[in-house]
């Protein structure tokens, strides 16, 4: 694959990506939710950055997030330019350029958004608005979509969990998080045709 078509998957992404935040932030309050079946839904949530709304703890933990993240993308770019420039695996320029585009996306997220969009708690944020909920490298990452399969009370005979409430699938998550999960997925399923050995 050449670099101007990893660039365009990329652009791609970030678009749809994008959009969809957008489109969330602007027509949903912080926690509405769109039920499209019981296991499809829309639902509205903000977090720090991190997997199921992890945080790091402490005045500059996102701040630090948010640059480690930045560090990261461009250690992935050199990869992806590298990857193409060896005429490395399709499957491997591919996924490279999947989870670029995932973490960039989050990444925009985290950058811009404090400083471009209101508070959603209350109302619909409005975008360029006179009163930003944050600041620069301090944005909330915008997820979505939901899909909990299954949810029930777990059988009182199983050790440590039962008889709690528990929902497969909980984590809720938007396009970045699934180009991220897709380019993932591809270098384990696909790991001998990314990683062939010459």
């Amino acid at each position: 694959m050449s670099l101007r078509k990893a660039y365009l998957l990329i652009f791609l992404v970030l678009i749809v990506d994008q959009l969809t935040k957008i489109y969330v932030k602007t027509n949903f309050i912080l926690g509405e939710e769109f039920v499209i079946t019981d296991w499809c839904r829309i639902h509205f949530i903000e977090n720090e950055g991190m997997a199921w709304g992890t945080k790091i703890p402490g005045e500059y933990g996102k701040l630090i997030l948010t640059v480690f993240r930045i560090f990261a993308v461009f250690g992935i770019g050199w990869w992806l330019a590298d990857s193409v420039k060896k005429r490395h695996s399709n499957y491997l320029i591919t996924a490279i350029a999947l989870i670029f585009a995932g973490a960039a996306g989050n990444i925009f997220d985290s950058i811009f958004y404090g400083v471009i969009f209101d508070d959603s708690t209350h109302n619909l944020a409005t975008m360029f608005s006179s009163e930003p909920y944050g600041t620069w490298f301090h944005g909330l990452v915008v997820d979505m979509f939901y899909f909990p399969i299954w949810e029930g009370n777990l059988p009182t005979w199983l050790p440590f969990f039962g008889g709690n409430r528990f929902a497969f699938f909980n984590a809720i998550f938007n396009v970045a998080d699934v180009a991220i999960s897709t380019g993932v997925g591809i270098l384990l399923v696909f790991n001998k045709r990314a990683f062939p050995k010459h």
